[in-house]
């Protein structure tokens, strides 16, 4: 990672993108609240609106010049708002650089006000040439900048603006967006119909929620902050929706510890056919710390589980009752990875939740939840978007369109930590909903939900409260996927790449 800082602007060049994130702040806030920052800060601690107009084109012009030293054309596409006000800004900017400068406007420039119309004259005053977009293709560009559309989008992108998003994502010049992508909602994270696809993007103020989940992760590239130099006096008293997490310290283990201070992980899974499932969060529970892992599956895959990982001590159950002495010495319970939902299954999983054992449900298991919902405050879930669906009894569009709300439903309806997969993995207790950006996609293949049951599970085992063991094992799960993919690539990767890297992270 290179960091470079000028005055209060510090960008961060993503070679790395988990461990630059490392250096944004946690927090994260809905979009009307950083709008409330911003008016706060013009006139509660009376910082004229062009001062910070005039930072944040700035800001970008820096990024800008930074990330791509050798651009001399820029095309500036401008709405009508305070966003439009930026574009402005950047371009003036870069016209004093000496860079050929166009902006194309899509609004009336007779009803631009406020301070956009003040960044707009300034432009105009440096002889900056304005022109109205009528659908032109861009050639021989070297950077566009989209100030298209700000955090204010409440409905689907048509039109216009619909036709210069197209000719922007169309076009082989990189792509700087100011403060989100145009089109893309900074709530939810979902697209509006169409959305700027940027190389980066540079956002101000306070970080919103949505530029870290769902569809965000196409559409922002890498994510530049700077705070505009407002004082943090404004984000007094105001609770961020979400929280952005990092990666936690564990504790140095005493010289004399035995495999009983870190917790028995019970694995209960694999029916017939499915037994890599259960064998992969087994191994997953070992390679983060568990003491000991156990694992309950059919009688025909008991003998053979543990043959190239002779550490799982693998059981044969055929009834329900066998699971009553395995239950008893666990630590902690891990089901669904291969369960099914036979007969059998369905046996297991009540005799299951009977025992009121800490439990981390995944795959079949949720489906089965989804069969006969219930409470718990001492379990958690950990479901995909469809696992998702079936539970809220919805569509999987609909989980996507807003994760945030998705996720806080799934916690209120069910209870404990509800763990919703995908790129910007949610985690949701009754205290706080955070966001884990680890994670490639590489890991869109089989197994990969596995091993995070098996990683949070061996988490818990070792101590960790349920919120956390889920944070830290959403977050660790997805870093040694990065770490895998950076040796050899992402396509290609398997579930079972990741054991070493886990054992690097937690160490």
């Amino acid at each position: 990672m290179n960091s470079l800082a000028q005055g209060s602007f510090t960008f961060f060049k993503f070679i790395n993108p988990p461990i630059a994130m490392e250096k944004l702040p946690t927090t994260l806030y809905r979009t009307e609240q950083v709008r409330e920052f911003d008016r706060c800060a013009i006139q509660d601690l009376s910082i004229p609106g062009i001062d910070l107009m005039s930072r944040a084109g700035q800001a970008v012009f820096q990024c800008l010049r930074m990330q791509w030293p050798q651009a001399q054309s820029i095309v500036v596409f401008c709405g009508s708002g305070n966003n439009a006000g930026d574009g402005y800004i950047i371009a003036q900017l870069a016209l004093e650089a000496g860079l050929s400068v166009i902006v194309y406007s899509l609004a009336n420039l007779e009803k631009i006000t406020g301070d956009a119309l003040i960044a707009y004259q300034r432009y105009r005053k440096a002889k900056g040439v304005v022109i109205p977009f009528q659908g032109e293709p861009l050639n021989d560009i070297d950077v566009i900048v989209d100030a298209l559309l700000g955090s204010g989008l409440d409905r689907p992108v048509t039109g216009l603006y619909e036709q210069a998003i197209a000719i922007i994502n169309q076009a082989s010049a990189r792509v700087i967006a100011v403060d989100n992508p145009s089109g893309l909602n900074t709530n939810t994270g979902s697209v509006m119909g169409c959305a700027v696809k940027a190389d980066t993007t540079v956002t101000f103020i306070a970080l919103k929620q949505g530029l870290f989940t769902g569809q965000a992760a196409d559409y922002c590239g890498e994510i530049v902050y700077d705070s505009l130099g407002v004082p943090e006096v404004i984000f007094q008293g105001v609770l961020p929706t979400a929280v952005r997490v990092i990666k936690s310290s564990f504790l140095r283990r005493e010289r004399c510890s035995h495999k009983g201070h870190f917790g028995h992980v019970l694995i209960i899974g694999g029916d017939l056919g499915y037994s890599g499932a259960a064998r992969l969060a087994g191994e997953a529970a070992l390679r983060v710390g568990a003491g000991l892992v156990s694992i309950a599956t059919r009688l025909e895959h008991a003998g053979l589980m543990n043959i190239n990982r002779p550490e799982l001590m693998c059981h044969g159950v055929t009834r329900a009752e066998q699971l009553a002495e395995l239950l008893d010495k666990a630590s902690v319970v891990v089901i669904g990875p291969g369960l099914g939902q036979s007969s059998w299954a369905k046996d297991l999983f009540s005799q299951t939740l009977a025992a009121r054992k800490p439990l981390i449900v995944d795959a079949d298991g949720l489906n089965l939840l989804a069969q006969f919902p219930r409470t718990n405050p001492d379990w958690i879930l950990t479901p995909h978007p469809g696992e998702a669906a079936r539970l809220l009894k919805v569509s999987t569009p609909t989980i996507q369109e807003d994760r945030f709300a998705a996720v806080l439903e799934l916690q209120a309806k069910y209870q404990g930590v509800v763990v919703l997969k995908g790129a910007g993995t949610l985690i949701c207790s009754e205290e706080e909903c955070a966001v884990s950006v680890s994670g490639n996609p590489g890991m869109a293949s089989g197994g990969m939900g596995d091993v995070l049951s098996g990683v949070i599970g061996g988490l818990v085992a070792q101590g960790l409260s349920l919120k956390e063991a889920a944070k830290q094992g959403a977050y660790g799960h997805g870093r040694a996927a990065d770490l895998a993919a950076e040796q050899q690539g992402e396509r290609g990767l398997l579930a079972s790449d990741l054991m070493p890297y886990l054992r690097q992270w937690v160490n």
